[in-house]
């Protein structure tokens, strides 16, 4: 069931819970997503990055369109961090529900200039779309975009910008990275920053970067409020570790469907996983079918 990001997030958050926001940069990952959202009746977004669409190209987002028109799981297509209206427009015409316009790193009034602009183009389609406020920051190998200095969110600053852009749901900073952190390094999420902000704003708030922090800092912050995770690095390094033991371990295997199965198993486990830590499974019955 394809529907936009306002009308599943607002669900989850009359609900509280946290629908996952997983990367899904190739078909494998994409069937997988699908196969477990089916099965523990949780809803999801089918979120593509702009570097992930121009691999696929835009006829990939047509079999995304298929499999959500086709299940009985509320499904979101979103375009994450989308940074040029260029890339919104793109996005709009190959048929994505909702989009990300992040000028999280332009000064606070041309942030919400360009959301303002993004907003005007997307909503007379029934397109939501989703704004940043403050910065994530990024790791090594990281190539969704961060900062190496975290700019936490305001929630002065989150209250007027909702107000004046009319963004349907706001990502907001309270500590965590993109990519997998490096050995030592131990992100504290600013927990009472999350609920002073969701005690003042009126739209759903979105976590970036939630792949590698702690299971129970994550559940916290469902618990206080956040409705979407976005988990890129957690699935696609369970699927391509795995994919480096299955080519070491016999290098004459070339066919896809001998090649991806044990990979597609491991990454299995982590989907699985961030439904259940997100309080995600089951809640397909909170939506009208």
């Amino acid at each position: 069931m394809l529907m936009n990001m306002k009308e599943l997030l607002a669900v989850a958050n009359q609900h509280n819970f946290a629908v996952p926001a997983f990367n899904i940069g190739t078909g494998q990952i994409l069937n997988a997503v699908v196969e477990c959202c089916e099965e523990k009746k949780a809803p999801v977004i089918l979120a593509l990055h702009p570097d992930e669409l121009s691999f696929q190209g835009d006829s990939f987002v047509s079999m995304c369109i298929d499999r959500a028109n086709k299940s009985h799981v509320p499904m979101v297509i979103h375009l994450d961090h989308g940074s040029t209206v260029g890339q919104i427009q793109r996005a709009i015409r190959d048929g994505f529900t909702s989009v990300m316009i992040d000028a999280s790193h332009l000064p606070f009034e041309e942030n919400i200039e360009i959301t303002k602009k993004v907003v005007a183009i997307a909503h007379p389609l029934g397109v939501s779309v989703e704004a940043e406020l403050g910065t994530i920051g990024t790791t090594q190998g990281d190539t969704e975009g961060g900062t190496d200095h975290i700019i936490y969110t305001n929630p002065a600053d989150a209250v007027q910008f909702v107000e004046r852009t009319g963004c349907d749901t706001l990502a907001v900073a309270i500590g965590t990275a993109h990519g997998i952190y490096p050995p030592g390094f131990k992100p504290e999420l600013k927990q009472e920053l999350l609920s002073e902000i969701k005690s003042k704003v009126s739209v759903p708030l979105v976590l970036h970067g939630g792949s590698a922090n702690k299971d129970s800092e994550i559940a916290e912050s469902v618990k206080r409020g956040i409705n979407k995770i976005n988990i890129s690095s957690d699935i696609k390094d369970a699927f391509y570790q795995q994919l480096r033991i299955t080519l070491n371990n016999d290098s004459k295997i070339r066919e896809p469907f001998e090649l991806y199965p044990d990979s597609v198993a491991a990454m299995k486990k982590i989907i699985y996983h961030k439904i259940e830590l997100f309080n995600d499974d089951d809640k397909m019955k909170y939506y009208t079918l």
